[in-house]
């Protein structure tokens, strides 16, 4: 009896037709339904899927003419506060008056709020570096570039990215301060627009660098995801041993968590033995120890993924390498639900592959490689939403970020399609495959006009969808294009939002506590770090800053609103503990040992950094590892007791990740495979707390299941030289 259709404004001309066809059946007949068509032409944005907005003018015309029916319109909005809405009003009026945007009309808004309204400083280029720049190459002045720890950017990447940090330091002022509002927003009161995904990926990186939730709410291709790579390489080179670079990175995956040294050592190694690294790996004489055992593993699964049906391979392999509790534990707390998510579906991917019939293994493999599998969505309920401007449809939120403003005009199109297709017509007037829209035929000129007028009038459209998701708070944000642009959002919106400065904070004057100005966005500047001089037994470091002494006083930087910002004594841990990782770091960057009993320089001062030491601070964690290295554990660096050796080694346990300080393997007389899990302390007397022997013995038991028949100790290093093991009972030794 009665039929709603919402959003018509992107219903197609084949879909009008077949509704039409419907309704118009019912053309004299007393039994029509009642008809409701709800649309707004200036939010039609899906050009992409032949959605038009003329349609909607034909449907209106139809309502009234075929049915008897009404047309009633709405300007009044409940959502948009008085600033945001002037705005739209003013950007949309002008385009209507300079550039044929008919049929606007100025809205009202029942929201008695005023708003905020800005625009981040946009990012500038630096010159001569087009989009096209690629620095593959040797750079002038740096020589080659390192590719194991330096990585390749494009000029237009590395803007992104500046783009995402400052956007990241606007939505942290938007939580932590509520910048003009007052109480901070929660995350997921803010929403980030773009026009295309991958401008969201830079950001979502930048804010979880400061810890904020962000889900990209759009559907995202599961090979996209990096742990389904990392298990589709490993299943690549079971299926094709040959594939070296699929080894690699299954190997570096959590799965294996092999490093980069370790996988420099199999390339050279391949150099003096030229063959597969998957071959290589059974060559067991050749290996390193942390290479052993590896053959054995991979030959299993195997085997598993050669006998038995892809999921349950897939099912062997992740129950033998407990692969979802290894993946939870190396991906961040934000990740990891997502994570275990896209692997769980991956195996659900493996049964239902041509609905479970005739599967083989390397059908998988392509399969997944081929992508069209769609990740599973997971919903975070405190996040800050990243969607571009087609997913945002029909959403809205409190403060809405626009990124990328300022983007150049489409360039003309090549070998596409155009279609001209009036709404109330039953068939196409024309259909041309056009090869360049530079060079049209006479045929098809005045067609390829009404279609850019189109695409222009869309341009406008979803600037006024991105507009008008702001319900209090909307901002730009954009990076200097290489060339000008004049019709850009950043161009129409510049003259509305005024420029939301980038001020580093400055110490205030005694008793400055005043309000910050509503637009003024400051971020946070660390103090300087006192630069160390001179350490008992070191030479003196250069000099490039004012000297700090060990008394001086770090002042508090007062941000322009009055807040002060928490100074680095406030937000380090007390002073004991600050040493005492200084301490753990030098020990893991292996820069004291017996081979270097007195550490570089520049380890102590990149540690004193870290953890904001004095150099009088620092001489007491160079102190404190001098004494581990130096007195009774001494021989746990000695090359002639030490037959394997490794820092802060990665564990997964029962479901617990952990890492351990120091993993070795003897193999002097009497202790031959003898392993030590040895934990560094700073403070005297760790066997007292029942915490830390707990967590001893858990580490102990771990490498136990590793190593099954092997005999395992656990003790404890202390600061003032003692090893202190880790038994049924606890005692020096």
């Amino acid at each position: 009896k009665h039929l709603m259709i919402d959003e018509f404004q992107d219903t197609n001309p084949l879909q009008w037709q077949a509704l039409s066809s419907w309704l118009s059946g019912y053309g004299g007949a007393g039994a029509a339904p009642s008809v409701f068509l709800v649309g707004d032409p200036k939010q039609s944005i899906y050009r992409f899927r032949r959605a038009e907005p003329q349609v909607f003018k034909a449907a209106q015309a139809f309502v009234v003419t075929a049915l008897g029916g009404d047309v009633l319109a709405c300007d009044h909005t409940r959502r948009n506060a008085t600033g945001v809405m002037a705005t739209v009003n003013a950007v949309m009026g002008e385009a209507a008056n300079s550039d044929g945007y008919d049929g606007f009309r100025p809205h009202t808004t029942a929201v008695g709020v005023k708003g905020t309204l800005g625009r981040l400083p946009a990012i500038p280029r630096a010159r001569g570096a087009g989009d096209d720049a690629d620095d593959a190459g040797p750079r002038p002045g740096t020589g080659w570039r390192d590719s194991l720890t330096t990585p390749r950017e494009l000029p237009e990447e590395t803007l992104r990215t500046l783009e995402a940090r400052q956007a990241a330091a606007w939505i942290a002022r938007q939580i932590g301060n509520g910048g003009a509002g007052g109480a901070g927003l929660a995350p997921a009161n803010i929403m980030v627009l773009s026009r295309k995904r991958a401008g969201l990926l830079p950001l979502q990186q930048a804010l979880q660098v400061l810890h904020i939730p962000a889900q990209i709410g759009e559907k995202t291709n599961l090979i996209d995801c990096c742990e389904v790579q990392d298990i589709t390489a490993l299943l690549d080179v079971l299926v094709s041993p040959t594939h070296d670079l699929s080894l690699a990175r299954a190997l570096r995956s959590p799965l294996f968590g092999l490093t980069d040294d370790d996988l420099v050592t199999l390339a050279v190694l391949q150099r003096s033995h030229p063959q597969p690294w998957f071959e290589l790996l059974q060559k067991t004489e050749l290996l390193t120890l942390s290479l052993k055992g590896l053959a054995a593993c991979l030959l299993q699964y195997k085997r598993w993924l050669d006998d038995l049906p892809p999921h349950d391979a897939l099912q062997a392999i992740y129950d033998h390498g407990d692969v979802l509790a290894r993946f939870a534990a190396a991906a961040p707390a934000a990740q990891r639900l997502h994570v275990l998510a896209n692997l769980r579906a991956l195996l659900g991917v493996a049964l239902s592959l041509g609905g479970g019939r005739y599967a083989t293994p390397y059908g998988l493999v392509r399969a997944l490689k081929a992508g069209g599998m769609l990740a599973p969505i997971t919903a975070q309920l405190n996040a800050v939403r990243l969607l571009t401007i087609h997913g945002a449809k029909g959403l809205e939120a409190d403060a809405v970020l626009l990124l990328d403003t300022d983007t150049l005009e489409r360039n003309a199109d090549s070998m596409t399609v155009l279609i001209d297709w009036p709404g109330e017509d039953a068939a196409p007037k024309k259909f041309v495959f056009l090869v360049s829209e530079k060079y049209p035929p006479a045929c098809a000129v005045l067609a390829l006009e009404a279609e850019q007028v189109a695409r222009a009038r869309e341009e406008l459209n979803a600037l006024y969808v991105a507009m008008t998701r702001a319900r209090c708070t909307l901002v730009m944000s954009s990076v200097e294009p290489h060339r000008d642009t004049t019709h850009s959002w950043w161009h129409r919106l510049l003259p509305y939002l005024p420029e939301l400065g980038v001020v580093p904070a400055e110490p205030a004057a005694s008793g400055a506590s005043g309000p910050a100005d509503a637009n003024t966005f400051v971020l946070r500047v660390l103090p300087m770090l006192p630069v160390l001089q001179t350490l008992p037994g070191l030479p003196a470091l250069p000099v490039d800053a004012p000297a700090v002494t060990a008394a001086s006083k770090v002042e508090p930087r007062v941000a322009a609103d009055g807040q002060a910002a928490t100074s680095m004594a406030t937000l380090a841990d007390a002073l004991s503990a600050r040493i005492g990782k200084a301490m753990h770091r030098l020990l893991e960057w292996g820069a004291v040992t017996d081979v270097a009993p007195v550490p570089s320089p520049v380890a102590v001062q990149a540690a004193a950094r870290e953890f904001a030491l004095d150099p009088a601070q620092a001489a007491q964690a160079v102190a404190l590892s001098q004494r581990i290295t130096s007195g009774a554990g001494a021989w746990a660096w000695h090359p002639d007791v030490v037959g394997w050796q490794g820092d802060e080694v990665d564990m997964v346990y029962q479901g617990r990740a952990f890492r351990i300080d120091r993993l070795v393997q003897r193999k002097d007389a009497g202790h031959i495979g003898h392993w030590w899990v040895l934990d560094y302390k700073s403070a005297p007397q760790p066997q007292r707390q029942p915490d830390l022997i707990a967590k001893m013995q858990l580490y102990r038991a771990a490498v136990q299941q590793a190593y099954p028949g092997s005999v395992v100790r656990a003790a404890f290093l202390t600061g003032q030289g003692e090893v202190v093991e880790v038994t049924d009972f606890v005692g020096a030794v």
